[in-house]
């Protein structure tokens, strides 16, 4: 099994291994989340596709009505029953009401969901709202995926020839690390403190599924750490990272997270799974965005060990765009595919949804934040709009060809 630790000193000299790309256009044919344990896998729905829906902050409303419209266009196409079920305040508004970003009504929203074999999607929440829920769901495993399928590069300030062929998944550890660790404010007297820790079960536990995912795709694992700066921390990853190895039989490196956010812009195509802890994993993920042309393009999928799901963008709330229909709805459509395929296993749908948002955007149409010249500016809902229906086309000229 192959295993190598690079570090600072070895950039330049390291050959990293290349594999032929496959094109931006093609599809995903396979659940990337069949790396977590099939075997206690919630079981679909037979009858409908039930959807918990929670609106959030700010934009939240505005982008999250467009990915339903969309996903209410597609279904109906395969006569599909879709049942939508909406959950209540989150984040600043729900700490306004109540004193807590992540309420336990919205808990038990989300198992009520994951009971009945849904899924959520989430528009964005302020406070702690995300790390809260991460928690009390276990939704340990976050796949930010960074593809130029499903991205405007030519938007990208990195040049095309870089990011042209990209396709990585930046697997985040959600349950441990310093979003999950213990505070104790500061004065005059005492100096502000946090502390912070992982078990070497959950850093086992996620990265086997992080490596039985570099698996079933390119077979190449790249652990970040921190190895002087975190020393302990680092030294069980890089344990718990080579055992993943051995077990799958994968390729695996460890980088340190100052050259990974490095070599993220330099060299993407260099990167096939990305596993980090979770600070350094949210850094990844929001520096990747940059790769896509804009935040708003990025999207995620959070998990727990039976599959349930919670599909979001990787943005804020942008307070500020609020009712003014120009933020980018694209993160979230993007988000509701992922939802379709992980969840679902509706790859038909999901696929044509994500060839709508590329055929919307190959047509000239855009959104403030990845104008590019002799674009046309659009609206967020209408947007929207082209892209369910493109995405409509493009599942009715798949079944014309299949008649």
């Amino acid at each position: 099994m192959p295993m190598r630790i690079v570090t600072p000193e070895d950039f330049g000299k390291f050959d990293s291994v290349s594999k032929a790309t496959p094109p931006s256009g093609r599809h995903e044919t396979s659940r990337w989340t069949s790396c977590l344990d099939d075997s206690v896998r919630m079981p679909l729905p037979h009858d409908r596709l039930l959807v918990g829906v929670i609106p959030g902050e700010g934009i939240g409303a505005e982008v999250i009505e467009c990915a339903l419209a969309v996903l209410r266009l597609v279904t109906e196409v395969h006569g599909r029953r879709l049942s939508i079920e909406e959950g209540g305040l989150i984040g600043r508004q729900s700490e306004a009401e109540s004193g807590v970003a992540l309420s336990d009504e919205i808990v038990g929203f989300c198992e009520s969901i994951f009971e009945r074999g849904g899924a959520i999607l989430n528009g964005p929440g302020g406070g702690r709202y995300v790390y809260d829920l991460r928690d009390r769901l276990d939704l340990f495993f976050k796949i930010s995926p960074l593809q130029s399928r499903i991205g405007l590069t030519e938007a990208s300030r990195v040049k095309g020839d870089v990011v042209n062929g990209m396709d990585i998944l930046v697997a985040r550890e959600n349950s441990g690390g310093v979003y999950q660790g213990a505070w104790q404010g500061h004065s005059h007297q005492q100096p502000a403190t946090h502390s912070f820790q992982y078990s070497r079960e959950q850093v086992q536990r996620f990265l086997a599924a992080s490596a039985r995912l570099a698996a079933k795709r390119q077979g190449r694992l790249t652990v970040v750490w921190k190895e002087s700066g975190v020393p302990t921390i680092s030294q069980l990853w890089r344990e718990c990272a080579l055992e993943a190895a051995q077990q799958f039989d994968i390729e695996m490196n460890t980088v340190d997270v100052d050259l990974m956010a490095y070599r993220l812009v330099h060299e993407p195509s260099a990167f096939d799974v990305v596993a980090a802890p979770n600070l350094f994993g949210d850094i990844l993920g929001d520096l990747g965005a940059v790769l896509l042309g804009s935040r708003g393009n990025s999207f995620s999928g959070n998990f727990n060990g039976r599959g349930g799901g919670v599909y979001q963008t990787n943005h804020g709330a942008a307070y500020d765009l609020a009712g003014t229909n120009k933020a980018n709805p694209v993160g979230q459509i993007l988000s509701m595919a992922m939802m379709l395929r992980e969840s679902f296993e509706l790859f038909a749908e999901a696929n044509a949804v994500e060839e709508g948002v590329r055929q919307v955007w190959s047509e000239g149409w855009r959104t403030a934040d990845v104008a590019t010249p002799r674009c046309r500016v659009i609206g967020t809902r209408e947007f929207s709009d082209l892209v369910a229906d493109r995405a409509v086309n493009c599942i009715q000229t798949s079944l014309r060809k299949a008649s």
